[in-house]
């Protein structure tokens, strides 16, 4: 059974009201709910001989969704702090260079990853092999993501992040208060443990 990380939820973060945060938790909280319920949906069919049945495949199909839901959203509020925190002049910023150029032109592909039109979310992955970063769009929760792939930033693009403060057409906005408010310590760790061998811990 997975559990609602509380100690996740960030609070004080500079261009996001109390109530766009609390909103969006109970979004998160609704994936929590429905990863375990599909889970024992799932065991339940599969006891009483009804692995080969239509509902069945409808949640196996489905819980895909609801998984990348919790586990991105996890990421997601993980990575905010209130208040900016600037990316260190250390191996992250390096290798973002040697990708990008430079941090400046990472940050602007980052966000143009982020008005990507549709829902979805954006992506600063690593590959563990290569140490190769590329800036992906995810839609939904699941299609789009690289198979081995390790997540070290992550954004929501989906409107649930930002209506409450900027309505429907306010994305742009919220991608300038999102990259004000990365919680770059966080970030590093992950690619830290990502070029050592190690998968990050999401709590």
């Amino acid at each position: 059974m997975y559990k609602v990380q509380e100690q996740l939820m960030p609070s004080n973060l500079p261009g996001f009201s109390k109530e766009q945060i609390s909103d969006h938790w109970n979004l998160y909280e609704g994936y929590v709910k429905q990863v375990n319920k599909f889970n024992e949906e799932l065991l339940k069919l599969q006891k009483t001989g009804e692995g080969d049945s239509l509902i069945y495949a409808d949640r196996r199909r489905r819980l895909g969704f609801e998984y990348n839901g919790m586990v991105l959203h996890e990421y997601y509020f993980e990575n905010l702090q209130g208040g900016e925190n600037t990316i260190l002049d250390k191996n992250l910023k390096k290798e973002i260079a040697k990708t990008w150029g430079s941090y400046q032109n990472w940050l602007q592909d980052f966000i143009n990853t982020g008005k990507t039109r549709g829902i979805g979310w954006a992506i600063l992955y690593i590959d563990p092999t290569t140490h190769q970063l590329i800036n992906a769009f995810i839609q939904d929760h699941e299609l789009g993501h690289v198979a081995g792939f390790a997540p070290l930033l992550v954004m929501d693009v989906w409107e649930h992040a930002y209506m409450v403060d900027h309505t429907a057409s306010g994305r742009a906005d919220y991608i300038d208060a999102f990259i004000k408010n990365i919680n770059w310590t966080v970030v590093e760790k992950r690619f830290e443990d990502a070029i050592n061998g190690k998968i990050s811990k999401r709590f």
